[in-house]
């Protein structure tokens, strides 16, 4: 075998990554590009419990908590605060708050569940102790997009309905960073929504994720992964999800807003938590999201190497083809999850998007740390 044909063996393989990439986004990502919610024809309310879990978290909740008590919700809701051992002023920050909103309750844990790692266990106090059957979680660093996050979220169910999947995205600032943080959440939001869609949902985000009691007690809790410190959201629907009782919600009055990381190093160890619970996903989800992100890593180097030793013509053809349908695909969902400013630097923080594989690949094989805060 001479150099010429291993160079168009190469150039094949690219045509093949190529493939791969145009499979997912016109198998999978269309769908949440095309997606328009059916209006209903009756509007039902439903009795709420949201769930909020802070630790050493008195700063957040002083910023942020008002955002959850002002919500413009006619029916009986509540909102709990788990206290989980805290050393700063939470407890009295919370005192203070529920002399005025009635609808605040909260727990005070005082010892440490040993065996439990992470944030399932003041989590699973919060379900607990909520008294309605659908809980929508947020975390202590968000704060609703509007004042009609409860009402819209809790609008999705119906009587198949038991998990519905919002969307946790980050405050608008200047920088780089910002930006890749802003991208790979809404890079994240777009697989778990179109796979959802699909019939094959595989995670939620802890930062906006609501489903019911019911649900949480048939799967017995968190039992099934209590010794792993993370995936109190992704691993739970991972394992509770199926292809009718799943819907999701992108109206952006639904959105939960967080502040990003200010540090690479910070944004770096947030990510680390977040991949090391994919080796618990079920076999077919591992398979589907690895393929992606393989076909993702290689398709670059693969185009260059093309360029290079090939035909740059061909190869630029290839890449054409797939550039075309990004931009199409890419720009409704961007649209559809506020983050159509982004839209401009899409290729651009797509080529970075190989980086940022190489520095994530490690966190696949590392065991995940057992403090959550």
């Amino acid at each position: 075998m001479n150099f010429t044909q291993i160079w168009q063996i190469l150039f094949y393989v690219f045509c093949l990554i190529t493939l791969i990439q145009l499979f997912y986004y016109l198998f999978f990502f269309i769908r949440l590009a095309f997606y328009n919610p059916k209006p209903r024809s009756v509007s039902q309310t439903h009795p709420v419990s949201v769930i909020i879990c802070a630790r050493d978290e008195a700063a957040n909740l002083a910023k942020n908590l008002p955002g959850a008590l002002v919500q413009q919700y006619r029916t009986t809701h509540e909102v709990i605060v788990v206290d989980d051992n805290s050393f700063d002023d939470t407890k009295y920050l919370l005192e203070e708050y529920q002399k005025t909103y009635r609808q605040l309750q909260f727990v005070h844990l005082k010892q440490e569940a040993k065996l439990i790692p992470g944030k399932k266990f003041p989590l699973s106090i919060g379900i607990k102790t909520a008294k309605h059957e659908i809980v929508l979680l947020t975390d202590a660093d968000c704060v609703p997009a509007s004042e009609l996050w409860i009402d819209k979220m809790q609008q999705t169910y119906d009587e198949k309905t038991e998990i519905v999947l919002g969307y946790g995205a980050y405050h608008k600032k200047p920088g780089l960073l910002n930006k890749m943080v802003r991208w790979e959440t809404f890079h994240t939001a777009l697989q778990y929504f179109s796979y959802a869609l699909a019939g094959t949902t595989y995670m939620g985000v802890g930062r906006n994720l609501s489903y019911k009691k019911t649900i949480f007690y048939r799967h017995k809790g968190f039992s099934a992964h209590n010794n792993i410190p993370s995936g109190d959201d992704d691993l739970f629907i991972n394992m509770a999800a199926t292809k009718t009782n799943t819907k999701i919600n992108i109206d952006k009055e639904t959105f939960t807003l967080s502040e990003p990381p200010k540090t690479w190093a910070g944004w770096i160890r947030q990510k680390n938590r977040h991949y090391s619970t994919g080796k618990y996903y079920k076999p077919l989800h591992k398979f589907l999201l690895g393929l992606y992100t393989l076909s993702h890593f290689l398709f670059y180097p693969l185009l260059v190497a093309s360029i290079v030793m090939y035909s740059w013509q061909l190869a630029l053809i290839v890449f054409s083809i797939r550039f075309v349908v990004q931009a199409i695909i890419l720009y409704p969902c961007l649209k559809k999850l506020n983050e159509q400013a982004m839209y401009p630097w899409f290729l651009f923080i797509d080529i970075g998007m190989f980086f940022y594989y190489l520095i994530f690949a490690a966190s696949v094989f590392k065991k995940p740390k057992k403090a959550w805060k």
